[in-house]
C-alpha cells in the first residue's frame, strides 16, 4: 500500500488502547439506528471501510450481514478480531483512496458504510475514491457516508468536508442521496464536534 493511501491513519497506531475505549463506548445501534431502514436487509453483503475496533462489523453481523471489513490500521485491526470474533466478518488490510486489495477482488456488495472515515481524505484523493468506492456497490444498494465536522485532534490528518460536495461527488458515480442527517454529536460526543450522514441508493440501469 502506498503512503497517500495510508496518510489519513496518521495518530491512529500509537493511540490504537485508548481509540479502542472510547469506540467501544458508543452502541452501534446510537450511530446507525437513523438510517437502518434505509438498508437493503439482511443476508446481504456489506463492507465496512475504515472499520476500526470492529464495533459496526459486529453490529452488522449479529444482524445477519455477512460483513467484510477493510481497516488498514494494524494494532486496530488486531484488536477488532479479539474484540469481537465472528465467521460472519472477514478483515482485510486495505484502505482508501484506492481500495487495491478489495478492488482486486472483483466482488460486489450491497452494503458500503464508510464511518468517520471521509474526512481523512483530501480533496484529489476524494475525487478518486468515490468511484472506485461506489462501483463496489450493487445496482440497487446502499452507502452510508459520515462527515465530520469541528477541531481536529493533534496529531490527527482531517479535512472539512461538506455535504453538498460529497452529494455531488457520489451523484457523479450514480449515487442518489436518500437520507440527511444533519448535526449528529454521538459519536464520541467531543465538545464542538458534530457529524452528518449521508444514506445514498445506487440508481439501478434503466431497460
Amino acid at each position: 500500500m502506498n503512503d497517500v493511501a495510508v496518510s489519513g491513519t496518521q495518530g491512529y497506531a500509537e493511540e490504537a488502547d485508548n481509540l479502542v475505549i472510547q469506540y467501544e463506548s458508543i452502541s452501534f445501534e446510537d450511530v446507525h439506528g437513523g438510517s437502518l431502514q434505509c438498508f437493503p436487509s439482511p443476508p446481504a453483503n456489506l463492507l465496512d471501510i475504515g472499520a476500526g475496533t470492529g464495533r459496526d462489523a459486529a453490529g452488522f453481523a449479529a444482524l445477519g450481514y455477512r460483513v467484510t471489513a477493510v481497516e488498514p490500521t494494524a494494532e486496530l485491526r488486531n484488536h477488532a478480531m479479539k474484540l469481537h470474533p465472528s465467521s460472519d466478518i472477514e478483515w482485510i488490510d486495505d484502505g482508501l483512496p484506492d481500495l487495491e486489495h478489495i478492488s482486486q477482488r472483483n466482488e460486489r456488495y450491497h452494503v458500503v458504510m464508510l464511518t468517520a472515515v471521509w474526512m481523512h481524505l483530501d480533496e484529489g484523493q476524494r475525487r478518486r475514491a468515490m468511484p472506485r468506492v461506489c462501483a463496489l456497490i450493487h445496482p440497487g444498494g446502499s452507502m452510508m457516508l459520515s462527515l465530520r465536522h469541528g477541531p481536529v485532534p493533534v496529531g490527527r490528518r482531517m479535512f472539512e468536508v461538506t455535504a453538498e460536495e460529497t452529494i455531488s461527488l457520489a451523484s457523479e458515480s450514480g449515487m442518489v442521496c436518500v437520507q440527511r442527517l444533519e448535526g449528529d454529536n454521538a459519536l464520541l460526543g467531543r465538545p464542538g464536534v458534530t457529524w452528518d450522514h449521508l444514506t445514498f441508493r445506487k440508481e439501478q440501469p434503466s431497460g
